[in-house]
């Protein structure tokens, strides 16, 4: 009596960043290189072509993270298609789902920058706070209720502006741009780069002599 065929062995959960570098070795067309927009159900297209390999959480997992991705969502705001496992086009990429990805990359940008803002304003009020304390003669704790502040949050507070200051002063100035009214026409000869004719004479200057004739 022959014995069974031995059972492929079942997939084991991973993590959904080695799930992406076995999808990549599985279907180097169209999980290499740039983000491309999914053909619909991509996921049922994965399990049969590679049966047994991923859990339907894994898979679920990785995809979530895979098109929530900024450079995903860049590439579904630009596309006209989608593509396949083998990185063909696989249907047209509808105008809603450019539109989608659009509005998201515009609220993650405005959350950006009111991130960006907030501890701007966050760093603004520190380094006063740490100047104000530099030149305080209240004691910590009158200074800390003058200010609105736990007395045991003051120190992470100023160490943390001084930190900031030393960064602000460690970094280079900021390249300054030429300006265009530091140069005036007529430089040591006198006369004007642009056309050869003598520059304008202040109000101030003296008429140039005349040389005598030659006798």
């Amino acid at each position: 009596m022959s014995s069974p065929n031995p059972q492929p062995a079942a997939p084991v959960d991973q993590s959904p960043a080695a799930c992406a570098a076995q999808l990549k070795q599985l279907f180097p067309a169209l999980f290499s290189g740039g983000a491309k927009p999914l053909k619909l159900r991509i996921q049922a297209d994965i399990q049969e072509r590679a049966p047994g390999v991923f859990t339907k959480q894994m898979l679920s997992a990785f995809l979530r993270r895979y098109t929530g991705g900024t450079g995903y969502l860049i590439a579904l705001s630009k596309a006209q298609h989608r593509f396949d496992l083998d990185g063909q086009p696989a249907g047209e990429l509808s105008q809603e789902h450019r539109d989608a990805a659009v509005q998201e990359l515009a609220r993650r940008r405005n959350l950006t920058e009111t991130r960006r803002a907030e501890e701007e304003q966050q760093q603004r009020q520190r380094a006063q706070l740490l100047h104000d304390f530099s030149r305080t003669t209240l004691t910590p704790a009158n200074f800390c209720a003058l200010k609105g502040i736990a007395l045991e949050a003051l120190e992470p507070l100023l160490e943390q502006a001084r930190e900031e200051e030393q960064a602000r002063r460690a970094a280079p100035p900021p390249a300054r741009r030429p300006d265009p009214r530091g140069q005036r026409p007529g430089g040591p000869s006198g006369r004007d780069d642009r056309h050869g004719r003598p520059a304008p004479r202040r109000a101030d200057q003296r008429p140039p002599k005349a040389k005598p004739e030659a006798q």
